[in-house]
């Protein structure tokens, strides 16, 4: 029998009543007793993987009871209290963690690697920070569209060393954006203490070199850490604005069951072990009354039953049969494309005035469409392609940003997630570096993961001969085309930069969108001045004839059409790819069936590029066809230079009519 013990944290219920004080204990002591369970069966072998949040739960829970059920919380893998406080069903739980299909990836990801919009939670991912700029994502549509709603998000200590931490608070505080970012500072990084972490005295410290209000709370007094959780949500709700509370803690196991806890001095073991969240708590509610020592172990009988019975429920589920065409079929989410067809007369136009007027356009369709980018609202973008957009959609949807990709390209995903659409300018394709991450890893793997929509458009000013240098000129579709979730276009032309551009905002799907600089000012051609789309996947047939297929996209295609201009007894098929990802591959083998001879030219350098990829394609299902080797024809393999004499030498365009020559003579 359970009898009433000192407390060693001091509680204040200030005027909270029994219910919820009964109600705190109960969804601390549910995920206590579900971790329990979960160290049994990862010693059977029932569960591959856990990283326990036993001594934390009084952060999970009491900040998941201070927030409405419709705001958003982006836990970690220790918050199993956030999952469980939110009423999620316990056998979808543990169907996740056996890798069955009723969980919420489908076997595709473990552990709390995942998000439900059924209960606003919006799950991690193992590169930490990128959830924190998502998070300004999910608070930035609650703000445009004036819900009055918090987001609260959680990282750990070793979280905060990551550039996405100061990213994401700085574009919190510019933007004001109703976040509580929510520091779990549980004394080690995996086996890195704090004192080889961080420098400062605590790590609220931060918040206050970003103009945010910060706080240091006690992370195991459930209490203190609701009380003033709620009383800031409140505030934030009517005050919009960001928050940063640090929660002291301590991580009572190891990162992992695996790695254990050695490196942890016994007595600091010791002295968190007294200050548990949950056993301290147990004793002043029954100092206080509210609880009895009969009612505790009903309560736990009660849960242990639950527990058992969810566990049952998972473990008959039928494990998970491979099918390709699933696996296949989820890593874009469906996409019904609607074919518009303009009806206005044409008007000669650039290429840059095209990709103006179909964002332009766009933004008038979609209300909930939101541009983000350096210097894109009153200065009208380093291109001038968004001048006049301030004026015609406001400030709100036209967003400057602060010189952060990586928050920028995660902000877009929370907005994404809150229903919303968004179109990023990386001012130049180069910068994408900076922002690599949330793309390759957050948005190309979202679908996939849990079934949620990256609707975000990375626009892409790329390529070179406009010396501008290594850092400013390169064509980089390749880091792209190489992963799958990711849509990838590279228009030639002003009619389809316009109408790719239109589908590839109405595609939920996460899209690059390559736009060469040097075509920007000097390609003109008649464009409807209306509204219209052009399907992904099909590539243009730009001259057709029976010697040699020529493979290109961008400034390739310009320069394959001089070469052409130039070498009027080349019979050729030109074949314009338009999109890289889908890839039009019926009408390049239609076409290489037909000819016997491929070519393929591109901007970027030679290994690694598409056309590797393009040619092993045609070597695989074209081979009895071929009368030669496929040909392709590439840059140099080093940086861009700036100067233009090395820069005529380093692009393949130069290179491309001896090659073509030569293939034909084959």
């Amino acid at each position: 029998m359970l009898t009433s013990a000192k407390s060693h944290i001091n509680y204040d219920k200030k005027n909270l009543d029994d219910r919820i004080l009964l109600q705190l204990y109960k969804n601390m002591l549910k995920p206590r007793l579900i971790e329990e369970k979960m160290l049994i069966l990862i010693r059977q072998g029932k569960v591959s993987k856990w990283f326990s949040g036993i001594g934390q739960e009084a952060i999970s829970v009491g900040v998941t009871m201070a927030l409405q059920t419709n705001e958003y919380i982006l836990p970690m893998h220790r918050n199993l209290g956030v999952f469980t406080t939110r009423d999620i069903p316990l056998h979808r739980l543990f169907s996740q963690w056996q890798g069955k299909a009723n969980g919420f990836t489908k076997g595709r990801d473990r552990s709390f690697h995942f998000g439900t919009q059924d209960y606003h939670i919006v799950g991690m991912i193992s590169h930490l920070g990128p959830q924190l700029g998502v998070a300004d994502g999910i608070a930035l549509a609650s703000k445009l569209k004036n819900k009055g709603q918090v987001t609260a998000v959680f990282t750990g200590e070793g979280g905060t060393s990551e550039g996405d931490f100061h990213e994401a608070l700085n574009v919190a505080a510019v933007w004001q954006l109703p976040v509580i970012f929510c520091i779990e500072n549980n004394g080690y990084g995996l086996s890195t203490p704090t004192s080889e972490q961080y420098y400062c005295k605590d790590l609220a410290d931060r918040g206050k070199g970003y103009g945010i209000d910060s706080f240091i709370f006690d992370g195991n007094n459930i209490l203190e850490v609701y009380g003033k959780v709620l009383k800031l949500a409140e505030s934030i709700r009517k005050r919009p604005r960001p928050i940063l509370i640090e929660f002291k803690t301590f991580r009572m196991r190891g990162h992992e069951e695996a790695s254990g806890t050695k490196y942890v001095p016994n007595e600091l073991m010791e002295e968190w072990e007294i200050k548990d969240p949950i056993t301290n708590y147990r004793n002043y509610l029954l100092n206080l009354g509210v609880l009895t020592a009969a009612k505790d172990e009903e309560l736990r009988q009660a849960f242990k039953a639950e527990i058992d019975e969810a566990l049952q429920v998972a473990g008959a589920e039928e494990a998970i049969v491979p099918d390709k065409s699933v696996e296949l079929g989820d890593v874009y989410k469906p996409f019904e494309y609607q074919h518009i067809v303009p009806k206005s007369e044409p008007e000669n136009i650039r290429f840059i005035d095209a990709i103006s007027q179909g964002l332009r356009q766009s933004m008038q369709r979609h209300r909930d469409l939101v541009i983000m980018g350096q210097d894109i609202a009153e200065y009208g973008g380093v291109f001038k392609i968004t001048e006049g957009f301030v004026e015609e959609f406001g400030n709100e949807r036209v967003r400057n940003t602060p010189i952060c990709e990586s928050a920028i390209v995660e902000t877009a995903m929370g907005l994404s997630i809150a229903g919303m659409k968004a179109v990023v300018e990386m001012q130049f394709a180069d910068f994408v570096s900076s922002g690599f991450n949330p793309i390759v890893n957050y948005l190309a793997k979202s679908h996939y993961r849990w079934n949620e929509k990256a609707d975000v458009v990375i626009r892409m000013p790329c390529g070179a001969g406009v010396a501008a240098g290594p850092f400013h000129s390169q064509t980089n579709e390749a880091w792209f085309t190489k992963t799958p979730g990711l849509k990838v276009v590279y228009p030639a032309f002003p009619y389809d930069a316009k109408g790719l551009l239109a589908t590839a905002i109405n595609d939920p799907n996460p899209v690059m969108y390559f736009e060469h600089k040097a075509l920007y000012r000097s390609i003109r051609q008649d464009v409807p001045t209306d509204y219209f789309t052009i399907p992904f996947g099909k590539a243009s047939l730009l001259k057709e004839g029976e010697a040699i297929t020529i493979i290109t996209y961008g400034a390739g295609v310009h320069w394959a059409l001089d070469t052409l201009e130039n070498n009027k007894d080349v019979s050729a098929d030109l074949i314009d790819l338009r999109t890289l990802q889908p890839l039009d591959t019926e009408a390049i083998y239609k076409s290489v069936k037909k000819t016997g001879r491929a070519i393929i030219l591109q901007e970027d350098s030679l290994f690694g590029g598409i056309a590797s990829d393009l040619s092993a394609l045609i070597m695989e299902n074209c081979f009895e066809y071929l009368d030669a080797p496929v040909k392709r024809v590439a840059s140099m393999e080093t940086p861009i230079p700036f100067i233009n004499q090395l820069e005529d030498q380093y692009l393949a365009k130069g290179r491309f009519e001896s090659a073509l020559r030569a293939l034909l003579e084959y």
